[in-house]
């Protein structure tokens, strides 16, 4: 357990967020925050609803999505966040909505004690050049266009999550959740996150090279 656990926890948002990069992780803080103080800012470029549907071409549109209201924005984020957590999804790839999350990490980075990825954050991350000559990994059905996103990026090809200094990054969707309990269990200690999982009913991937689906889309072989 670290000496001073961080306090004040940040999400971004964007239209085409993946549902399950954010709340897999958020629903472990929830309950992590009845037993511990913790405070979150959801952050996003306005304070309208943020939508996980898409505008991404070339994939079927369907009346399917849900909405999160945002409780601050990039101009008026908190000066004492601590974790911030970059989501993936299809809306990563929509560069000009990418622009200001870009610039917003540029500026933060330095302030924060902890930045996480789940899936394709790890690309916008790449975007910033805060990823060059660290190790990272993403989403394994997206590895190629990841990758391209950080040409100086040691890209970890087998790797359910990887960490590098105070970047936490994880491959796609469901392996955030395992990343977030590694994180939980490295800054509050294993006997919290034990506690938090069984709370969940969820059983925890504890090896971080244990990546299935680098073999499945044939990333590293």
């Amino acid at each position: 357990m670290q000496p001073t656990p961080p306090v004040n926890y940040g999400v971004i948002l964007f239209p085409g967020f993946q549902a399950l990069d954010v709340f897999g992780s958020l629903d472990v803080l929830n309950i992590l925050s009845t037993s511990c103080h913790l405070n979150l800012h959801i952050l996003a470029s306005s304070l309208d609803p943020v939508s996980t549907k898409h505008n991404f071409p070339g994939h079927r549109l369907s009346n399917f999505g849900e909405s999160v209201v945002p409780t601050r924005t990039f101009a008026n984020a908190p000066m004492d966040l601590e974790v911030l957590l970059i989501p993936g999804g299809l809306g990563t790839r929509n560069e000009e909505a990418m622009k200001p999350i870009v610039n917003f990490l540029r500026d933060t980075y330095p302030k924060l004690k902890y930045l996480l990825t789940v899936c394709t954050g790890s690309a916008v991350l790449a975007k910033t050049g805060i990823l060059d000559g660290k190790k990272a990994t993403s989403n394994k059905k997206s590895w190629a266009w990841v990758t391209a996103q950080g040409p100086r990026v040691e890209w970890v090809p087998k790797a359910r999550w990887v960490v590098d200094s105070n970047v936490w990054t994880s491959s796609g969707i469901t392996a955030g959740i395992d990343l977030i309990y590694a994180f939980v269990e490295h800054v509050y200690g294993g006997k919290i996150a034990e506690e938090v999982a069984n709370a969940s009913e969820y059983e925890r991937h504890i090896d971080p090279n244990d990546d299935p689906f680098a073999e499945i889309w044939k990333v590293g072989t």
